[in-house]
């Protein structure tokens, strides 16, 4: 799908609430509300659906991602396809330029897209799995040159099944119980092998999975040994750090595990070639993000 594609597919707010009725209700419409399949379409207004059974009235988007947006629907797609062809994400500026939007709603409007690109359900990684950390932000006051663990920017662990998926964790330090909580909240205990570099915290955290734990030397200078290394998660790293500096520039911490989850959604589907209709199928079914939620 490119955005000429969806430009000429879905130029009507007709055509682009049919789409996404098929993708909320493939089965056909049913009530939100009491979940009965005996509604009607009102003729009045095709837009809306009413169920005799308890008497409410609805269209697609309510209760979803789209609920109570003043935004055509045609722009909503083109900012969806935007973000998901976008492999180092799309910002709010450039957002606002493209659809010719002001910049709030541009920001609110990448943010719900974000909102929606979350897992309900996440398999436990297994096979030949990696786990690295990185660190994103601005330098230390009065210490310009500092750098890494010893600086004060947000903590990101980043765990990836070679072959497989991607998890990106804002966590709050990189401290042997926060990695034991997060490597095993995401790791099977049926993991061949769980690779990390020599960061003193890894040994103290693997608990149940040490029997399995490689770690490759970095202090000494080596990174690969045979099939023992950490690249493949820090080539994802890559990517997410091309995203923070290339594309937004600057995250808060408030808001960065967001972003964390729009790069880990795209990353995991990047073979997938309906990626557009699998994000707009999230969008139709998550529920509703405030403006108030998102900035209190």
């Amino acid at each position: 799908m490119t955005l000429p594609d969806v430009v000429e597919l879905f130029d009507t707010d007709e055509k682009c609430r049919e789409l996404l009725e098929r993708l909320r209700w493939p089965n056909g419409p049913e009530c939100p509300r009491c979940k009965s399949d005996d509604v009607v379409r009102l003729e009045t207004n095709t837009k809306l659906l009413w169920c005799p059974v308890c008497e409410y009235q609805f269209g697609v988007t309510v209760g979803s991602i789209f609920h109570d947006s003043h935004l055509p629907l045609g722009k909503w797609f083109m900012a969806t396809l935007l973000l998901c062809e976008a492999k180092k994400g799309f910002s709010a500026n450039q957002m606002k330029r493209t659809l010719g939007i002001s910049y709030k709603t541009a920001w609110y409007l990448c943010h719900r897209i974000r909102a929606a690109m979350r897992e309900a359900d996440q398999p436990m990684l297994d096979g030949t799995v990696e786990v690295d950390e990185t660190y994103v932000g601005g330098k230390r006051k009065n210490k310009a040159g500092v750098r890494g663990r010893g600086a004060e920017k947000e903590v990101v662990i980043g765990i990836r099944q070679r072959g497989g998926d991607v998890r990106f964790i804002h966590a709050p330090n990189a401290k042997a119980d926060t990695l034991y909580k997060i490597i095993h909240e995401h790791v099977s205990e049926d993991v061949d092998v769980i690779v990390t570099d020599d960061f003193a915290s890894y040994p103290f955290a693997m608990g149940s999975l040490k029997e399995k734990h490689k770690a490759i030397n970095h202090s000494s200078g080596v990174y690969v040994l045979g099939d023992v290394h950490t690249n493949t998660v820090e080539s994802a790293f890559s990517l997410l750090k091309r995203g923070i500096i290339g594309t937004w520039h600057r995250i808060s911490a408030k808001h960065l595990a967001a972003y964390l989850r729009e790069m880990e959604f795209r990353f995991n589907r990047r073979k997938n070639h309906d990626l557009f209709l699998d994000t707009l199928r999230h969008m139709v079914t998550a529920n509703p993000l405030t403006f108030a939620r998102l900035t209190t």
